[in-house]
């Protein structure tokens, strides 16, 4: 019996991987490879290496903890200005991806 249920197991394992990467895991993985060369080439030519990023992000919490209370303005200001965009744009890709009630 345990042979009969396994390719089920298997299946339903496939099924749930699928589901958690948005597709194929090793599709996904290629997309993502891909996408990440594109986005390289792009900061690399706006003049940016993996280095400068840590370092901005190093500043960046160097002067917040330097500005105190007004870096959470500071922040709160970058968030919904980014959040007016992002938020609408992630809602109607939830919308338009959901799955379709039978």
């Amino acid at each position: 019996m345990p042979n009969e249920l396994e390719p089920v197991e298997r299946r339903m394992s496939n099924d749930t991987a699928t589901r958690i990467f948005g597709g194929s895991p090793l599709g996904v993985l290629v997309r993502l490879i891909l996408v990440s060369i594109l986005v390289g080439v792009i900061l690399s030519a706006l003049g940016l290496n993996p280095l400068d990023i840590f370092e901005s992000l190093r500043r960046l919490i160097r002067n917040i903890w330097n500005m105190g209370f007004d870096a959470i303005r500071w922040v709160w200001g970058y968030f919904l200005l980014g959040a007016v965009i992002v938020i609408p744009i992630w809602l109607i890709m939830r919308i338009v991806n959901a799955p379709r009630g039978k």
